[in-house]
């Protein structure tokens, strides 16, 4: 089992769930998060004041993949996400030690 976390733009979320769902990952977690990469934030124009925003809101999607859909999930992420402009996201794959279902005490990709 694999941890995929990617980080997107808040408009792709509906799009990146409905892909994701697709190719069988069937639970998500989603935080609103701020951040900044590279592009260090952006300047913005409000009521005819400019403004610099150092943080740029994002959502940090969360999910746990088995092994043998872990490419396809992060092609997935990528097809629906990119827009090909700076700040798009990033997506972060850890190894998963361990899982277990609360409610009933099964553990493993059972738990998937």
């Amino acid at each position: 089992m694999k941890l995929m976390i990617a980080l997107i733009r808040p408009f792709k979320l509906e799009e990146v769930r409905e892909a994701l769902s697709k190719v069988g990952v069937n639970g998500l977690t989603v935080t609103d998060v701020k951040g900044f990469g590279r592009q260090k934030g952006h300047t913005e124009v409000h009521r005819g004041a400019e403004y610099v925003v150092d943080f740029v809101p994002k959502l940090k999607v969360e999910a746990v993949v088995a092994d043998h859909l872990i490419d396809s999930a992060i092609e997935a992420v990528i097809d629906t996400a990119k827009t090909g402009k700076i700040g798009d996201g990033k997506i972060f794959i850890l190894d998963m030690a361990e899982s277990t279902r609360i409610r009933t005490g099964e553990s493993g990709e059972s738990v998937l």
